[in-house]
């Protein structure tokens, strides 16, 4: 029987994870639903020393993961990486999964509802009818099938996105980071310098790494198109708030959709209160089918590590190194 520890969720409560995790004869440890900071995550490893780790937002740590002498896997309960020590897990002989395709068309799906909102004054005109303006004649609104969107970062979701904004007659212009990304009925392959002098909206669906913090800086936003709507549905720290906030102000940019935030979940007022910036709880991976599978898989991956098979989704290539 091998301990299994939750760090936290971003659901009601831990009853699908359970039975996956008891049905094959282990014990799951529960902690808080808010995930902790790194010494109350350590803390909680310290007490339980577990030789699986189930985590949605908390950050698992090296010292964490030293912490846990059995420890066999870390299984991240969504798909990027960055509240994770990778490499420590891999020197420690440690596997990291994760799940990277569960809410492909949830964050696709949202990344279109944020533009829907923007072009058609969506969320801008419900709040002003609720509180009382009828206005018709202040409408500025765009077609979309006029527009170019430009999509930096070009993996699962951002060729789904591409997809979808052709079927609504966008012309659809990408940029990959990664070297060889493969190519797309949907998009146009251009340089970076292309795709934002051209593109009227811009998307982000980009992994957060060293080399993508502040990825949209004051120099890329200088280089948009004028008046360009920019959409965040990867990670806040992609961009740079105090850049972004300035261009806003200076009108720069038409607007921003942002489903996450550098900051969250208290990010700056100054950004997410402006009229022209529509902005969601970091919830564009989320839907009742999403979840399930999510959760599902992600437990059925430590149990399958447990039970002594490599990972279906593996992050890493642990060192052969025994840990006891």
């Amino acid at each position: 029987m091998s301990t299994v520890l939750l760090t936290d969720r971003a659901w009601p409560d831990d009853a699908i994870e359970r039975a996956i995790i008891e049905d094959a004869g282990h014990t799951l440890v529960s902690g808080p639903s808010v995930a902790g900071d790194e010494a109350a995550i350590e803390a909680l490893v310290r007490a339980h020393r577990p030789d699986a780790i189930l985590t949605c937002w908390a950050p698992v740590s090296a010292a964490a993961i030293d912490a846990a002498p059995a420890l066999r896997i870390v299984a991240r309960m969504g798909v990027g990486l960055d509240n994770i020590a990778v490499g420590a897990a891999a020197h420690a002989g440690v596997w990291v999964a994760n799940v990277p395709d569960y809410c492909v068309e949830e964050v696709s799906d949202h990344a279109l509802a944020l533009i829907f909102a923007w072009a058609r004054g969506v969320a801008r005109f419900d709040a002003q009818v609720k509180a009382g303006s009828w206005n018709p004649a202040g409408a500025r609104l765009r077609r979309l099938a006029n527009l170019t969107a430009g999509i930096i970062g070009f993996g699962r979701i951002g060729r789904t996105t591409a997809r979808k904004l052709r079927a609504l007659g966008l012309r659809v212009v990408a940029y990959d980071t990664h070297a060889g990304a493969s190519a797309s009925p949907d998009a146009e392959p251009v340089s970076l310098e292309v795709l934002v002098s051209v593109a009227d909206i811009v998307v982000l669906h980009l992994p957060l790494t060293p080399r993508t913090r502040h990825f949209v800086d004051a120099a890329l936003i200088g280089a948009m198109k004028d008046g360009a709507f920019l959409v965040n549905v990867s990670r806040g720290p992609v961009v740079d708030t105090a850049a972004l906030i300035a261009a806003l102000r200076a009108g720069k940019l038409s607007g921003a959709g942002l489903d996450v935030v550098e900051g969250e979940p208290t990010p700056p007022i100054d950004l997410v209160g402006r009229d022209d910036v529509i902005a969601t709880p970091h919830v564009a991976f989320s839907s009742d089918a999403a979840l399930v599978e999510l959760r599902t898989r992600a437990a059925t991956e430590v149990v399958r590590v447990l039970g002594g098979s490599a990972p279906m989704f593996a992050c890493n290539a642990p060192e052969a190194r025994v840990r006891s």
